[in-house]
């Protein structure tokens, strides 16, 4: 994606979240290519894929980078959603082999460390997006607030003390717009 820079005002985050993302990810010498993680499970049905491509493409729009867990389910359809809007996608793969990355993983990261991978997904992130609920969508929650991070639950995200829920996509936009805001 490229992108050009401009020292112009951002347009306002309230009025248009999704505008002012872009603007953020434009206003330096370099584009800022913030890493979000979309975290979810493996096994959903059709509408939490459908919701995760949305986000996803959300994230590609936008010019932020996806960072996941680089298989398949929420991680799959986040990963089309934002290489298809022209987004970078990260994917933090648990085993040894690069080729085990869904084909919508640009840069995948075979760490060879199982699920203990969650971890880095939580720590590398800016902030996470949970689509659903699992086990392992779950610890990583759990990781990415001891480590001080945002999270943002959709559609079925554990209700955990310090997840912020949020109703859909223009929810996240504007959350989104809010903490890069802020940063």
């Amino acid at each position: 994606m490229t992108v050009e820079t401009t020292t112009e005002a951002p347009p306002s985050p309230v009025l248009a979240p999704e505008a002012y993302l872009i603007w953020h990810q434009t206003r330096g010498p370099q584009p800022l290519q913030v890493p979000i993680a979309v975290i979810g499970p493996r096994e959903v049905d059709p509408a939490l894929l459908a919701l995760a491509e949305e986000v996803g493409a959300l994230i590609g729009r936008s010019g932020l980078v996806l960072i996941c867990g680089g298989r398949s389910g929420v991680m799959e359809a986040a990963a089309r959603g934002a290489s298809r809007a022209g987004g970078l996608t990260v994917g933090v793969l648990p085993g040894d082999d690069p080729a085990s990355a869904n084909p919508y993983i640009a840069v995948p990261i075979a760490t060879g460390l199982g699920e203990m991978r969650n971890a880095v997904i939580a720590r590398a992130a800016y902030c996470l997006v949970a689509i659903g609920n699992s086990n392992g969508t779950l610890s990583e929650i759990a990781l990415g607030l001891r480590f001080d991070k945002p999270v943002y639950g959709l559609a079925g995200a554990a209700e955990v003390e310090g997840v912020i829920q949020l109703g859909g996509v223009d929810d996240l936009a504007r959350a989104l717009a809010g903490l890069l805001a802020a940063a």
